[in-house]
């Protein structure tokens, strides 16, 4: 662990001066390429926030209530909703010079991480932090749909949907706006009014019987949870252990991220339907045999040597009994100790006849 490092501390301060993620970027970026180029999704796809638990000393650390670990490094991550795969994330890290100062946070963070899905006919659910009219027009424009819940103070609401107006319980109105964007209000509760927005769907489906849900509504409460159901998976069997580096911390997430992923490869590549607590003691046992495998080819004495400061029993034992050391004889190089050592410096009494 003490040499565990991710980057070349040589120009690490100049690097940081630009990049507030230096420390780790170059292996984060190859990590999410290869997720990316390995594994074409299905058509829907969800944008959430995973919180990495942490409290080590880090600038871009995050307190959030809700959560269960309340502190941690904020993941913006896109998820495959059906099969719950890892395709791109980006980490939040404060204030971004780069970002337009027009465009808000949320629109930022979405154009970003669907930057290698446009123009192929995705759609994207989120919730109400990142869904806004400017931001469907801009996907739609991109061959990019978007399903997602609205905050009741957005500007863009028109006055009937942010004023305080209540409908009848199971109430359903639709309003459409240019560009094919369709806005739709339902009172799901007595006091909770619901406000989506959508440019995938144009003819809306109400149900008749029950609760008299709209198709919006339905399709977004299937096709919203891929980053949550991801979180939960990567908890439940998980590398992470004790550390006060950040990263450190987020390495263990990559990791636990890339067992996901390719357990969901494996399966689907080969068609076996798997655990995958067993296959990741597979890769756990393949790993461990081919490291076992390259310790026994280097042999003995070169692993004793990469260790210098490991103190050894003597091996001459002509003058002692269970002397240890850390000294070897310059000819021999057998681990010898002060009294088995000659009057020559590093060399034992039997290379010194």
């Amino acid at each position: 662990m003490r040499f565990l490092r991710f980057d070349r501390k040589s120009d690490r301060e100049v690097r940081l001066q630009t990049d507030k993620f230096a420390m780790f970027s170059q292996v984060w970026k190859a990590f999410v390429d290869n997720c990316i180029s390995a594994f074409k999704p299905k058509e829907n796809l969800t944008i959430d926030e995973q919180l990495i638990p942490c409290k080590t000393r880090c600038r871009f650390i995050q307190y959030m209530p809700n959560k269960p670990d309340k502190f941690g490094i904020k993941l913006w991550a896109l998820v495959d909703v059906e099969t719950k795969y890892f395709l791109n994330g980006s980490f939040y890290l404060g204030k971004d010079d780069n970002r337009d100062p027009k465009q808000s946070l949320s629109h930022h963070v979405v154009k970003k991480l669907c930057q290698p899905y446009s123009k192929k006919g995705y759609n994207i659910t989120c919730d109400n932090f990142f869904t806004s009219l400017s931001l469907a027009k801009e996907l739609k424009s991109n061959s990019i749909s978007i399903v997602g819940t609205m905050r009741m103070n957005r500007r863009e609401l028109p006055n009937l949907a942010r004023n305080n107006e209540k409908f009848d319980l199971y109430q359903t109105r639709i309003l459409k706006t240019e560009g094919a964007v369709t806005l739709l209000m339902y009172q799901a509760k007595k006091n909770k009014k619901i406000s989506i927005l959508s440019t995938l769907h144009n003819d809306i489906d109400i149900q008749v019987n029950g609760k008299k849900k709209p198709e919006t509504i339905l399709f977004y409460n299937k096709t919203k949870c891929g980053v949550d159901v991801l979180d939960q998976m990567l908890r439940k069997y998980s590398v992470k252990a004790c550390s006060r580096r950040w990263p450190v911390v987020v390495f263990y997430n990559m990791i636990d991220i890339a067992l996901l992923n390719s357990w969901i490869i494996y399966r689907k590549a080969n068609g076996i339907n798997i655990s995958r607590r067993d296959f990741i003691m597979k890769v756990v046992e393949e790993l461990r045999n081919q490291d076992a495998q390259q310790q026994s080819s280097c042999g003995e004495s070169s692993s004793v040597s990469t260790d210098p400061h490991r103190r050894r029993q003597c091996q001459v034992k002509l003058n002692c009994s269970q002397n240890k050391t850390t000294d070897k004889c310059a000819k021999c190089f057998k681990f010898v100790c002060g009294k088995c050592s000659a009057k020559k410096m590093q060399i034992c009494i039997n290379c010194d006849i």
